[in-house]
């Protein structure tokens, strides 16, 4: 059988498969073990197994369960809600101030936690009904969550950039400060987008109570005492990354200790939040894993198959030069994007994909960032963008899937521009990488 004809039914299987409602973590270990079968034979399983061992000696994947914790950890003590409060008074006085105050609530969460459904919810459920209450728009309430929430893919500590890392063999660490400045930049972006259309449209957003612009200065500096701590213990990660002293597994260590200082902190500290941030930690890690997992392994019988080969042949003969091939592969990320998890798309992608870009000459750092960009254009992509569900599970009964869809297609415009800025651009990402420690 042909490579060709061999690839074509490596999707049409997978395709099936997925159809049938099987998860995708089981999809892609299903079909690897079809494969592996038929074109191998019983001894072609040793492939699976052994590139399943060899993932589960990666002491680097330890970070992911860990900068996990940390950010449930964080959730629970009501760090969420004191980022939004502090934001709020320090931005009220602006038209437009508790949108503006949702963006920078959770640039500063997506710099602590690096998970993406939790701000979804938390801003959902804290400033949702506080803009709704005042008089904002819908359109620009919903908007200014789904977009503020995706920046968590962006700004470090991302989950995403450790499996993007672990997938493309690249350093964790350089991924981590190259995510900076893009993802500060999408969010000055959205700020700049929300204030101009709220001085534009007056009614989508009214002026702030005169209680509001009653708290004095000294009222709005006490407010910022609960965020001291949260704010080191990102500093810490992060600046621990950046000067080379710690590895990214030891950074989230750190991460976590200093993250239940801050629960205690702020007078949150139980048990019982540990222990129920430790059992929402095994869950979405053993989901992770698995996915890791089924993906690795049919990849690997594809590549050994000489199906990745292939790929990449052909993506470096097209003829549109090596920036109309990273053009074409955003294309596919972004489509991909709109029926599948980033972390299916990572783990199938991404071993094509990356060969391919250091082929043509590109740094393979600079990809994951466009990796991760795509990542939020898919995240509040329609038709299955879990921004949206998340968002939809915890708005009052009038809102629907079909308003919060609508709200977002200004900041889906402003995600596409920031991610031709970093492609045209390369340096608004790889600056901050090249002053690293070493």
């Amino acid at each position: 059988m042909s490579i060709e004809l061999l690839s074509i039914l490596f999707v049409a299987v997978f395709v099936v498969v997925l159809l049938t409602g099987l998860p995708l973590a089981f999809a892609t270990g299903a079909v690897a073990v079809f494969f592996a079968l038929m074109l191998f034979g019983v001894p072609g399983l040793t492939l699976i197994v052994g590139r399943v061992f060899t993932l589960m000696g990666n002491y680097v994947l330890l970070s992911v369960p860990l900068f996990i914790f940390m950010a449930c950890v964080l959730e629970r003590a009501g760090i969420a809600e004191a980022i939004f409060r502090a934001a709020h008074v320090w931005a009220g006085r602006m038209r437009g101030g508790l949108a503006v105050a949702v963006i920078i609530s959770c640039a500063l969460m997506a710099s602590m936690v690096g998970v993406i459904g939790a701000e979804i919810v938390t801003m959902g459920v804290i400033a949702l009904p506080a803009m709704l209450s005042r008089g904002y728009k819908k359109e620009l309430a919903l908007g200014c969550i789904c977009a503020g929430g995706g920046l968590a893919t962006l700004i470090p500590p991302s989950v995403v950039f450790i499996m993007y890392g672990l997938t493309a063999g690249t350093s964790i660490g350089q991924l981590y400060m190259a995510g900076v400045v893009p993802g500060l930049m999408l969010a000055a972006m959205y700020i700049a987008y929300i204030v101009v259309r709220c001085r534009m449209r007056p009614d989508f957003a009214p002026p702030a109570s005169d209680e509001e612009l009653a708290i004095s200065l000294r009222d709005k500096v006490a407010m910022l005492k609960e965020l001291i701590l949260p704010a080191l213990v990102a500093f810490s990660v992060l600046g621990s990354l950046y000067l080379g002293i710690a590895t990214p597994t030891e950074a989230a260590g750190v991460g976590v200790v200093g993250a239940i200082g801050a629960m205690a902190w702020n007078g949150k500290f139980g048990w019982d939040k540990l222990r129920h941030a430790a059992f929402d930690t095994a869950k979405v890690t053993v989901m992770l894993y698995w996915l890791f997992f089924g993906s690795s392994a049919l990849i690997g019988v594809y590549t050994l198959a000489g199906g990745t080969k292939l790929i990449q042949d052909v993506l470096t003969n097209l003829p549109v030069g090596p920036i109309g091939v990273i053009i074409l592969i955003q294309v596919v990320w972004i489509v991909l994007g709109m029926f599948i998890d980033w972390i299916g798309i990572l783990l199938l992608t991404a071993p094509i994909f990356v060969p391919v870009a250091v082929k043509l000459g590109f740094d393979p750092v600079w990809l994951g960032v466009l990796f991760c960009m795509n990542m939020q254009i898919s995240y509040i992509s329609p038709p299955f963008g879990p921004a949206a569900f998340y968002l939809k599970g915890v708005t009052p009964p009038g809102i629907t899937l079909v308003d919060i869809f609508r709200s977002i297609w200004p900041y889906l415009g402003l995600q596409v521009i920031a991610l031709g800025l970093v492609i045209a651009f390369p340096q608004i990402a790889l600056w901050l990488p090249g002053t690293m420690g070493r």
